[in-house]
């Protein structure tokens, strides 16, 4: 059967007729196929070339995110289709960095032991539920969130 994460960027692939901080586009020693951009490379490169933008929304405690990367992201079709018809992002929902993006400074806001990124909030729908993907059109306006956890065709 194929997975929804799949249909999703089939049918999100169709094409039709900035920051001064860097977010951290993968966590540090992991290998994978998808060449993940931070969100500021993604919107830069789409001032020069189109395309759909696809977000991973995660955090490090978040079990079912590993999961995601191990089994789903590293299979080939997925990161076949995310390289050649997206710009794939990662993006840590509690980073403490501040990101600019359209006119708005997106900052990191303590709560409890933790907290949470206002990008995140913005991109989720104020539901801070991980992972969740995220797929934005050309001009950055949101296609739909997924949440939960995505598995790859079997």
């Amino acid at each position: 059967s194929i997975s929804i994460l799949l249909i999703a960027l089939a049918a999100f692939s169709v094409q039709p007729g900035y920051s001064q901080a860097a977010t951290v586009a993968v966590t540090e020693s992991e290998e994978s196929p998808v060449n993940w951009l931070t969100f500021e490379e993604a919107i830069e490169k789409s001032k020069t070339e189109k395309r759909k933008i696809f977000i991973d929304v995660y955090t490090d405690w978040c079990g079912w995110c590993k999961v995601m990367d191990k089994n789903t992201f590293s299979e080939e079709k997925i990161a076949k289709i995310l390289n050649e018809q997206f710009y794939p992002v990662k993006f840590n929902a509690e980073q403490k960095e501040d990101v600019e993006f359209s006119g708005t400074t997106f900052k990191f806001v303590p709560s409890g032991n933790k907290g949470y990124h206002q990008l995140a909030a913005a991109l989720l729908n104020n539901q801070l539920a991980y992972p969740t993907v995220v797929f934005l059109d050309e001009e950055f306006r949101m296609i739909q969130p997924l949440q939960g956890y995505q598995k790859a065709p079997e």
